[in-house]
C-alpha cells in the first residue's frame, strides 16, 4: 500500500487533513448520548392577521430515555390509560366503584318510595 492509500487512525491528523474535534461517532453512539443526557427542542408558531393574534401553538419536544424521564419526574405514561394496563385497571376500578355507589343510591331511593 502506498502512503496516500493508508487511512490514518481516528483523531490523528495528516498534513492534508488535520484532526479537529472528537472522532466521528456512529448513530448508535449519538442516540445513546441523546437518550442518556436528553435533548429539548422548543418552538412557537404564531398566526397573526392585521396585528391580531389568531392562533399560537407552543411545541416542546423532549427526547430522553424512559429512565432519564422518570429521574426528571416525567412519567405521564404510567398514568395514561391508553399506555398503561395498571392505569386502565385503576380507571375501571374507579368507574366500578362509582357505578356501585350510584346503584346503591337508586336502590335506596326506590325502597323509600315503596314504603
Amino acid at each position: 500500500m502506498t502512503e496516500r492509500s493508508m487511512s490514518p487512525a481516528r483523531g490523528v491528523g495528516t498534513p492534508d487533513r488535520p484532526a479537529y474535534g472528537p472522532a466521528p461517532s456512529n448513530l448508535a453512539d449519538v442516540l445513546e448520548r441523546v437518550l442518556d443526557k436528553g435533548i429539548v427542542i422548543a418552538g412557537d408558531i404564531q398566526v397573526n392577521l392585521l396585528d391580531i393574534e389568531l392562533l399560537t401553538v407552543k411545541i416542546r419536544l423532549l427526547v430522553v430515555s424512559v429512565d432519564k424521564a422518570a429521574e426528571l419526574g416525567i412519567d405521564w405514561w404510567r398514568t395514561d390509560p391508553m399506555l398503561s394496563s395498571e392505569a386502565r385497571d385503576r380507571e375501571l376500578a374507579d368507574e366500578n366503584e362509582r357505578l356501585r355507589a350510584r346503584l346503591h343510591e337508586l336502590e335506596a331511593g326506590s325502597s323509600e318510595r315503596g314504603r
